[in-house]
């Protein structure tokens, strides 16, 4: 009988802690990809971008990059397509931009053949988080 109670008590506390678990996801997944984005950024971006105003490497500071229109940022020698790209900067964008880069704007300058969703979504959560902690 006693093992009975025992079995009992364990299910109910795994469905406790499977409760709490599911409750906390959505901001710890956010948190998660954030981390997950900045180690991804400087495993992936920080050889041609910098997160520094001003300091561009091969790529142009993403400083500032959400909100920011595509190619307007002055100092850096942007490709002809990117001057002339009349959009902005945002999650919808990035996203379309780092899945295919010549697809989305072809003849700009970018050295990447696209990232898969995940890592894309987890990057651009980084720099969207960089963005929310910049504003005042």
């Amino acid at each position: 009988m006693a093992r009975r109670h025992l079995l009992a008590l364990r299910r109910c506390l795994a469905g406790i802690a499977l409760s709490a678990a599911l409750a906390a996801t959505p901001a710890a997944a956010d948190d998660a990809d954030r981390r997950q984005g900045e180690r991804l950024f400087r495993s992936q971006c920080v050889g041609c971008h910098s997160l520094a105003p001003g300091r561009h490497i091969a790529g142009p500071s993403l400083h500032g990059l959400i909100g920011r229109p595509a190619g307007g940022l002055e100092g850096f020698g942007y490709s002809p397509v990117l001057e002339a790209a009349d959009f902005e900067w945002n999650a919808e964008t990035l996203d379309a931009f780092l899945a295919a880069p010549a697809e989305f704007l072809p003849g700009n300058r970018m050295v990447l053949w696209g990232l898969a969703e995940r890592p894309r979504r987890q990057i651009i959560r980084y720099l969207e988080a960089l963005a929310a902690d910049a504003e005042p």
